[in-house]
């Protein structure tokens, strides 16, 4: 039996997705994760815990994923710029998840997005102590900020060929200092 509390974050997702948030309902996502709303409400009181617990939910799976990065990277310098320019670069099986997320938390909440500037302020943080120049390391992560937009709002993402070009030209710089 797959986890309650699972089901009911990945029912949110897709009712978000294939329904509209307009249709985002307690009932909706009961249904969809074949739960009763009592057992929903068990584990998310409202839908902004819901879409709360969505964005976070996401956010441990990229952090989990940047940890994983960063424990095969031998090289301690540029090191977390590595890691984030592969965990973006890289298709994410999750991204709909977070779209939905925050399709969501900006029409019912914006607050509900202070999980996601949080987890950006410690990626800058982070940058920031790689070990490489602040500026250059900041470059680096506004490259691949841009490109999770672009890949998560579909605003002409860079593919193929191209796209992989554009990444090791930045795992490239992740070991050079620009002047």
């Amino acid at each position: 039996m797959r986890d309650t509390r699972a089901a009911l974050l990945e029912a949110t997702n897709t009712v978000i997705l294939r329904d509209g948030i307009a249709h985002l309902t307690l009932e909706a996502i009961a249904k969809e994760a074949g739960a009763s709303k009592g057992g929903l409400l068990y584990h998310f009181p409202n839908k902004e815990a819901l879409i709360r617990g969505l964005l976070e939910h996401y956010l441990t799976l990229f952090e989990a994923e940047l940890s994983r990065r960063m424990a095969h990277d031998p090289d301690p310098k540029g090191r977390f710029s590595r890691a984030l320019i592969g965990a973006t670069f890289d298709a994410d099986p999750h991204q709909p998840m977070l779209r939905a997320g925050l399709l969501a938390a900006l029409t019912i909440n914006p607050e509900l997005l202070e999980p996601v500037r949080a987890a950006f302020e410690g990626y800058q943080q982070r940058i920031e102590g790689d070990g490489l120049k602040p500026t250059h390391a900041t470059l680096l992560r506004l490259a691949a900020d841009g490109l999770w937009f672009a890949d998560l709002l579909h605003l002409a993402p860079p593919a193929g060929p191209f796209r992989e070009q554009l990444r090791q030209r930045l795992l490239t710089l992740s070991y050079q200092e620009l002047d």
